[in-house]
């Protein structure tokens, strides 16, 4: 509900700034073979097409812009009042792959996972975790739903689409280094590092020696966490599901469909080429 002019404006950026481009017609992940191989506590990167998704983008130097916590089906979930809050903020059928999400301008949501089915995504999968600790993952996670996004952010991003603001490198990424108490307490992998956070586990670390203590470790104020972090982190392996993969057939990368009669589109000749030859001959 809009009380005034203030949180009509808020409500009016909120969506210019998610708004999406259309999708690709033949996305870059084969989505079909993610869901039957993707596992609870999986993190799933987006490479997102939104305003405040190439905001991120730029801020983060990484083609990720949002993050989102696997969390299988309902009857998949442990814990009875974990199912039980899904279900209060998720009304669908019970065999439908979830994920748990914080997204500007919604909050804290679950979604099915066929929500980024026409994404260009990736999986990040925490090593060596044990199955209690994803149920205590998840549970935490889910215990988050409901929390909304800090207003702030959105008019923080927001200058950085000005023409007239434009400002030096150092000063566009104060907003996820500076003030982080009241700055970046809602960039979307927040909710997710404090979840791994519940149970000690490391995403981005910092290592100090010494020769008195030996080594120890120090947690990453999960404030300052990015999506791009899970794909940096050692901790989490890097699972991809290319559209056309060459790596589980006979088929040679050599061999891939680069010749077609598909055309390039007016945008997209920018940042690709159509049909043009490799440079194979200054290897001969």
């Amino acid at each position: 509900m809009i009380d005034g002019p203030k949180e009509r404006l808020i409500e009016l950026l909120t969506k210019w700034l998610t708004r999406e481009k259309s999708t690709t017609e033949v996305p870059l992940s084969n989505f079909d073979r993610l869901r039957h191989e993707i596992r609870t506590c999986d993190v799933i990167l987006v490479e997102g097409k939104s305003r405040v998704s190439n905001v991120i983008k730029l801020v983060t130097q990484s083609r990720w812009s949002h993050a989102a916590l696997y969390l299988g089906r309902i009857h998949e979930i442990e814990n009875p009042f974990t199912r039980k809050r899904i279900q209060a903020f998720y009304d669908g059928q019970p065999d439908t792959q979830l994920i748990v999400e914080s997204e500007l301008g919604v909050g804290t949501i679950v979604r099915p996972l066929s929500t980024y089915d026409r994404d260009h995504v990736r999986i990040c999968r925490p090593r060596e975790l044990t199955y209690q600790d994803s149920q205590n993952v998840i549970s935490f996670a889910v215990r988050q739903l409901g929390s909304n996004y800090n207003v702030r952010q959105i008019l923080d991003l927001f200058r950085f689409l000005l023409p007239w603001t434009l400002l030096p490198r150092r000063w566009r990424s104060s907003l996820f280094k500076t003030h982080p108490g009241k700055q970046t307490e809602t960039v979307c992998s927040t909710m997710i590092a404090e979840a791994f956070g519940s149970i000690q586990y490391p995403i981005l670390p910092l290592v100090k020696k010494t020769s008195e203590d030996g080594i120890k470790l120090f947690r990453r104020n999960p404030k300052l966490c990015t999506p791009s972090d899970f794909d940096y982190s050692p901790y989490f392996d890097i699972i991809k599901y290319p559209f056309v993969d060459f790596s589980h057939s006979n088929t040679r990368y050599r061999l891939l469909p680069w010749k077609g009669n598909a055309k390039l589109t007016s945008e997209e000749h920018g940042y690709y080429l159509d049909d043009a030859p490799f440079p194979h001959d200054r290897f001969e």
